[in-house]
C-alpha cells in the first residue's frame, strides 16, 4: 500500500474535478480525499495499492471534459490511520 499527495494546477476548479475524482477513486479502491484549493489548484490525498495509484494519476492527468490539466505534483505521505472511504473536502 502506498499513500500520496497530489496537486493538480490548470482550469480544475468549476469543471466537477472533484467529483470526477471521487468517482475514478471510488473505482479503483482509494480511500483518501479531495479538496479545492484557495490558490486555483486540486489537492486529493489517496491511499491504495501502487498499480491503483498509477492508473488513478493518469485518470487526473486526463480529468474531466471540461478541465485542462497542466501539471501534476505528487508526493510521497504517511498516514496516521489510513482512511477508510474517499470524501470530497470543502475548504
Amino acid at each position: 500500500m502506498k499513500e500520496v499527495e497530489i496537486r493538480i494546477f490548470g482550469r480544475v476548479q468549476g469543471v466537477s474535478f472533484r467529483y470526477f475524482t471521487r468517482k475514478k477513486a471510488v473505482e479503483l479502491g482509494i480511500t483518501g480525499y479531495v479538496v479545492n484549493m484557495p490558490d486555483g489548484s486540486v489537492k486529493t490525498v489517496a491511499f491504495g495499492e501502487e498499480e491503483n495509484l498509477e492508473n488513478f494519476i493518469a485518470e487526473l492527468k486526463k480529468g474531466p471534459p471540461a478541465a485542462k490539466v497542466i501539471k501534476l505534483k505528487i508526493s510521497e505521505i504517511v498516514f496516521a490511520k489510513p482512511p477508510k472511504e474517499f470524501i470530497i473536502k470543502f475548504y
